[in-house]
């Protein structure tokens, strides 16, 4: 590709960091006719870097043979290959003939309530205490995490502080595994959850 083109493109991308860093909500725009792209994707990853919320739009599906079936594969192949943001809902649209569009502020306005929501302490040491019966937490050279509590510190996004035996043992798996216990009893539909271990005597 030529010079400018290659500029258009960074210029493109500088501009949609920029208006990340203003946002709550992103709008992730995908082409259903090129599919997903390095762009769309490393747009995505900024969107998680920031910790911000993202609804994932699927425009041009009118120029998509509607076979059955079609929409659900599609919907596979973007939670594949953005599967780093797998908590953004999937909406597909039409520009062109209006298909869709009318909910797209719903959801967006829905994801916005989602990232403010805070939970009470009770609530989160049950999420806790339920975490721990279903998964035991894990151990490393004869240590095993201990939950001692929870609290939420912050909203916008959901932040919650939990306090442990040792930070160190808060392997990445059992954080993810964490957050979607917290997913499965609350949703957060659209936004990212930050668990922040601190270590306590």
């Amino acid at each position: 590709r030529g010079k400018v083109e290659r500029g258009v493109e960074q210029f493109s991308v500088l501009r949609s960091f920029k208006a990340i860093e203003r946002a709550d909500v992103v709008l992730l725009l995908i082409d259903a006719v090129s599919g997903i792209s390095a762009q769309d994707a490393h747009i995505a990853g900024f969107v998680v870097e920031a910790a911000r919320s993202c609804v994932i739009l699927v425009n041009k599906w009118d120029a998509v043979p509607q076979t059955a079936g079609a929409q659900e594969q599609f919907a596979q192949r973007v939670r594949q290959d953005l599967k780093f943001i797998d908590y953004a809902p999937l909406h597909f649209i039409s520009a062109k003939t209006g298909a869709g569009v009318d909910q797209v502020l719903p959801i967006a306005l829905r994801v916005q309530e989602e990232r403010l929501v805070r939970l009470s302490t009770s609530k989160i040491n049950r999420i806790l205490v339920n975490a721990k019966d279903r998964q035991a937490p894990p151990a490393h050279a004869g240590r095993q995490l201990k939950l001692l509590y929870g609290t939420q510190v912050r909203a916008d996004p959901p932040t919650f502080m939990i306090y442990v035996n040792d930070p160190a043992l808060l392997h990445f798996s059992y954080r993810r595994f964490l957050e979607n216990r917290f997913r499965d009893e609350y949703g957060f539909l659209g936004t990212p959850i930050r668990i922040v271990a601190k270590g306590r005597r």
